[in-house]
């Protein structure tokens, strides 16, 4: 064989390997969600869009840039994902009181809950997400709330 037969098989080659890698995404299997939370409300920094993955990272407000949860955080992360499971397949709205400050959307592979910071009623894990998320937009994510 050539040498500028050799050339072309291995061009061949590498562009069925880009064409496969295209096709496939490079073999990359994106994490599963394990919960997005929109929280909105009248203070300054209300607003928030917070996405955590199965493997720990985070993304605030759709930014490029990740962030990553410790393993204590990821699992608590995990544990508040658990604990929503019967509200969010029930797509639980819990109405705001008077002077609510802050609203939360979260939705999981179960569904969404609808709740502010003085829904009446509220069960545990909801006030747990409400601090999860305010800790991990300070800690993690370098946001002022």
């Amino acid at each position: 064989m050539t040498a500028s037969g050799t050339r072309a098989r291995l061009a061949a080659s590498f562009a069925a390997l880009a064409c496969l890698a295209v096709l496939t995404g490079c073999g990359e299997v994106q994490p599963a969600d394990v919960f997005i939370v929109t929280r909105t409300g009248s203070t300054p920094h209300a607003h928030l869009t917070l996405l955590v993955d199965e493997e720990g990272t985070v993304h605030c407000n759709g930014t490029a840039a990740p962030h990553k949860l410790s393993d204590h955080e990821l699992v608590h992360a995990e544990g508040i994902q658990e604990d929503l499971q019967n509200l969010a397949s029930q797509n639980a709205t819990l109405a705001p009181e008077p002077g609510s400050v802050m609203s939360y959307r979260v939705r999981d592979e179960n569904g969404t809950v609808h709740f502010s910071d003085n829904s009446a009623g509220q069960p545990k894990v909801l006030h747990e997400l409400a601090l999860f998320v305010l800790k991990t937009a300070q800690q993690v994510c370098g946001l002022p709330e």
